[in-house]
């Protein structure tokens, strides 16, 4: 599929890298790869690896900035060029509903079991020093509160310290429609565990969000924002917030509809793309399944979204559970993996994927640390390959990230996707057979190899000259993912360095 166009100059780019702080816009955004974390599991500012912290656990564990700051290899070392951790503003006292950082009580102070002010300024600092960006994850929606939401002080909060800036006590259900105003006038959670809704439609309280936002950025080198909730809030809120932030935002739109998520794409940036997410899971993770659901979604997706290159994919995150909770086939997971690398959009892995970490929801916050942050497990191996290839693509051409991909073959158990042209093409072969299943050739037309050019895959490091009649023939082992890539445009990258390269002929 043809690319979007607008792509920057390269002077503002290479502009944007030399800032002290980036101010990083989508265009900036579009290249990255981002890594998520939740800031009080991932890293402990004494190093520790062996801290407890129960898988479950409602409650502190001692993650810090300082900590992911000593971690940075870590990251880095997969191929990733950004993280997102959790939101830094000051939590109601109870750690049970503010360790992962959704429950603020005042806006202008950091969350102190994180660290001060200037640790937070030191993790942009040392981020931009390896050219990784920042991504705050943070809430507009909602404040925290302690007690029955009848008792609410609501003096206690910062800055909207009135109940007049707040929504009149009313409760989502999970019967409430998308459409309803319920969404957007009621509040998350119960009486009994309340998160007051902030009245977004006030011209004071948009006036206060935006001046915060953008001392927010400012103030602490923010590159992007992940918003929590968004959906909650009335989209006419949005345009000017995103203007105030001055960086790219990705929006939680927690919704499968492709219909009510996308109009979200004319206020803000992007949205994580749940949507596709609630598709892909239910293929990758069941060999029953066929892909028809995800083929229709993507289609949609690229049909009626403003710029599907803008979207986060995802196939985990904090909030659902991991996909090796529903099978533990290690083949399943490089499938899903791979499939949200190469994506439409902005990829993102959670933390912990690297390590096949199996949490159902609600014990999918682990400790990272109790891992050893092992870098020679079979996942982050697997991501390093993944992150230089599409480092590699975008190399050789900026412009491969605006490309749609194009869906050039499916069947009940299999789904391959082309994306980019010429020396970017890369053709990702994706099932949902498992590591069990015997051994097939599927025979691919329309990829945009040349006949009789040499391609590598490579996952396996092996070179495959494209039939005479310009068939591909994909061989897939043990339900791994391939992915083939010109073996011109292999040359000046760390692709298949370590590995000795075998050669098939496919021609006949």
């Amino acid at each position: 599929m043809l690319p979007h166009s607008g792509w920057p100059s390269v002077a503002l780019a290479l502009s944007t890298f030399i800032a002290l702080a980036y101010s990083a816009d989508s265009s900036d955004w579009r290249t990255r790869s981002i890594y998520q974390l939740v800031t009080d599991r991932f890293a402990r500012t004494d190093n520790s690896t062996t801290a407890v912290c129960p898988p479950g656990f409602q409650g502190f564990c001692g993650g810090t900035w300082q900590g992911i700051i000593q971690q940075l290899d870590y990251i880095q070392g997969m191929g990733f060029d950004a993280i997102w951790i959790s939101p830094v503003t000051k939590q109601i006292d109870d750690p049970a509903r503010s360790y992962h950082g959704y429950s603020q009580q005042d806006l202008y102070q950091v969350n102190q079991n994180m660290g001060t002010p200037q640790d937070l300024k030191d993790l942009a600092a040392a981020l931009h020093g390896r050219d990784m960006y920042l991504m705050i994850d943070l809430v507009t929606n909602h404040f925290g509160a302690i007690g029955n939401a009848s008792l609410i002080d609501y003096s206690t909060t910062n800055p909207f310290n009135k109940q007049s800036q707040f929504h009149d006590i009313c409760f989502i259900t999970y019967d409430t429609p998308a459409t309803s105003e319920a969404l957007v006038d009621c509040w998350i959670g119960d009486a009994s565990d309340p998160l007051p809704d902030v009245y977004t439609a006030l011209p004071s309280v948009r006036a206060e969000y935006n001046s915060w936002i953008g001392e927010l950025v400012s103030n602490y080198s923010v590159d992007g924002l992940r918003i929590d909730s968004v959906k909650n809030v009335e989209q006419s809120f949005w345009p000017g917030f995103q203007t105030a932030a001055g960086v790219y935002i990705v929006g939680e739109v927690s919704d499968g509809d492709v219909g009510f998520a996308c109009p979200f794409q004319q206020s803000i940036d992007g949205f994580l793309n749940y949507p596709m997410y609630y598709q892909l899971t239910p293929f990758f993770s069941s060999s029953s399944t066929s892909p028809q659901n995800l083929i229709n979604e993507m289609k949609y997706l690229q049909q009626i979204c403003k710029d599907p290159t803008l979207l986060g994919p995802f196939a985990e995150n904090h909030d659902q559970a991991r996909f090796p909770s529903l099978t533990p086939d290690m083949s399943l997971a490089k499938n899903v993996i791979a499939f949200t690398m190469f994506s439409d959009g902005i990829p993102i892995i959670y933390s912990g994927q690297e390590q096949h970490l199996n949490g159902t929801a609600g014990f999918n916050r682990e400790a990272i640390w109790l891992t050893g942050y092992d870098t020679s497990s079979v996942l982050y191996q697997f991501i390093i390959q993944l992150n230089q290839l599409r480092k590699q693509a975008i190399a050789k051409s900026a412009s491969w990230v605006l490309y749609e991909s194009d869906i050039i073959y499916s069947d009940n158990h299999n789904i391959v996707l082309q994306k980019g042209n010429g020396a970017t093409n890369i053709v990702g072969v994706y099932s949902n057979v498992g590591a069990s299943a015997s051994t097939y050739t599927l025979n691919l037309a329309n990829t945009g190899f040349a006949a009789g050019s040499t391609v590598m895959e490579v996952l396996s490091c092996t070179q495959v000259t494209v039939g005479s009649n310009g068939i591909l023939k994909a061989t897939v082992t043990t339900g791994l993912p391939l992915v083939f890539f010109p073996i011109l445009s292999v040359p000046g990258s760390p692709i298949c360095k370590s590995s000795h390269t075998k050669r098939r002929s496919l021609d006949r």
